[in-house]
């Protein structure tokens, strides 16, 4: 399905906030109810949006550390990435996790209370999956920009 302005402009609303209701981006975007219903419904449908969500405060939940994560693998053969990523999406601290191309292999976002939570969970959970080579840490000082919204222009 191509996304025409129209859709672009409902997408822009959501992202901003989930919460609102059809009537509500309907009127944002110069739609009746129905077309904008029909549309959100299409493009939940097509997999343009994937889930509606809460965005929690870390702050505000106690999260104070958050940290960027180098992981180095000792292999890249079929089995070991595959581990690697099922074993690191089971935990809750690992907010994202990406598969690198160049010097590291992962490169995850974790979210902890204390630096010694984020201590335990590097000794005894991150760094016992087996083919983790070396771990390279970035303790986040200040969050400068943290959105989850897409440029859609």
């Amino acid at each position: 399905m191509p996304i025409d302005r129209t859709d672009r402009q409902i997408l822009a609303a959501l992202q901003k906030d989930g919460s609102l209701s059809t009537a509500d981006i309907a009127q944002k975007v110069g739609l009746s109810q129905s077309p904008c219903w029909r549309r959100i419904n299409q493009m939940e449908s097509d997999g343009v949006i994937e889930r509606r969500v809460a965005l929690l405060s870390r702050a505000r939940l106690g999260l104070d550390v958050l940290v960027l994560v180098q992981v180095k693998l000792a292999s890249h053969g079929w089995q070991s990435l595959p581990k690697f990523k099922q074993e690191v999406v089971s935990f809750p601290e690992v907010m994202q996790c990406f598969l690198m191309m160049g010097d590291v292999d992962f490169m995850l976002l974790v979210a902890t209370r204390t630096i010694n939570d984020y201590n335990d969970f590097v000794q005894k959970r991150l760094s016992q999956i087996p083919g983790v080579e070396s771990i390279n840490s970035r303790i986040v000082l200040e969050e400068t920009k943290n959105t989850t919204e897409l440029p859609l222009d």
